[in-house]
């Protein structure tokens, strides 16, 4: 049976050197809490870690699509979409992707003193549904600033920073509650478009059928789409593909990320289908548009 490590088409990884985290756990803000690997796996089939040997450092997986399973000691669970769990440090471990539905995960290792509190209770599968005054477009964005800023340099101003950011990132799970009510711009609940696209931008990085769609915002498929495109001028599908083109652009504006790589952040698999996409809407190849003067 195949078991991968890593090595899956579009991830993303970044590991902390040895020098740069025993420097953090000397500093009295960073050693609190602090990251000592982070990355972003899409559709890693047959991705597979087992840790007969326990590590010092708690491990963060986050689902967002497909499926897996994890066991901890001797308690195995499964994972779905929209879930996460926290293995707890010094402890065996192994976790999966699924055979038939590989998961999409954002994980990430950390220590500190800290940390043992962001990880309590956290073992077992926690939810993050997508709801109506969920934020999970938020946190990802969260998550890349995060990555981004470790990826750009260690220099102790930019590590103090993003383990700033982290605190708050396992605080929007931690307090998800008090998370998703901090914000005022929810959207009305009779508003069937503003209703729709906060789904969709919450599932910016999935494959949605217009079935989907309609039965999160309950109506039939037929009646959801003849509503959507009267308030929109374009069916749900369009519009969707809409988003995910314009959070595409933003990738291309603002990170260093490949083609393959936003792809997968946006739910599109088929690199040249999504260059045709991309071509169609936007008129250019998304590597014209970033070679492109903005402004």
């Amino acid at each position: 049976m195949i078991k991968l490590k890593d090595g899956f088409s579009g991830e993303r990884a970044l590991v902390i050197p040895r020098m740069i985290i025993d420097l953090m756990e000397e500093d009295p803000l960073v050693s609190m809490l602090h990251i000592t690997d982070i990355g972003y796996y899409p559709k890693a089939k047959h991705h597979f870690r087992e840790r007969n040997e326990p590590i010092n450092q708690y491990v963060f997986i986050y689902c967002i699509d497909g499926a897996g399973w994890y066991r901890v000691g001797n308690q195995e669970y499964t994972i779905s979409a929209n879930q996460y769990f926290i293995l707890p440090a010094g402890v065996p471990h192994a976790y999966a992707s699924d055979k038939s539905f590989p998961w999409t995960i954002y994980w990430i290792h950390f220590k500190g003193t800290l940390a043992p509190f962001y990880a309590k209770e956290a073992n077992r599968p926690m939810d993050i549904k997508p709801i109506q005054h969920s934020r999970i477009n938020t946190r990802i964005d969260l998550f890349e600033e995060i990555f981004n800023t470790l990826k750009n340099s260690y220099n102790l101003e930019n590590l103090r920073y993003a383990f700033s950011m982290f605190h708050f990132y396992l605080g929007t799970l931690r307090y998800i509650q008090q998370y998703r009510n901090a914000t005022n711009n929810s959207p009305d609940n009779e508003n069937i478009e503003e209703i729709t696209i906060h789904y969709m931008k919450e599932n910016i990085e999935k494959h949605l059928s217009l079935e989907d769609i309609a039965r999160q915002i309950g109506y039939s498929p037929s009646h959801f789409s003849m509503l959507f495109k009267k308030q929109t001028g374009h069916s749900p599908l369009t519009y969707f593909n809409l988003l995910k083109i314009q959070q595409a652009c933003l990738l291309l504006d603002t990170t260093d990320m490949k083609i393959n790589q936003i792809c997968y952040k946006i739910g599109i698999e088929d690199t040249y289908y999504f260059s045709r996409l991309f071509s169609k809407i936007m008129g250019m190849s998304p590597r014209e548009y970033r070679k492109s003067k903005k402004g």
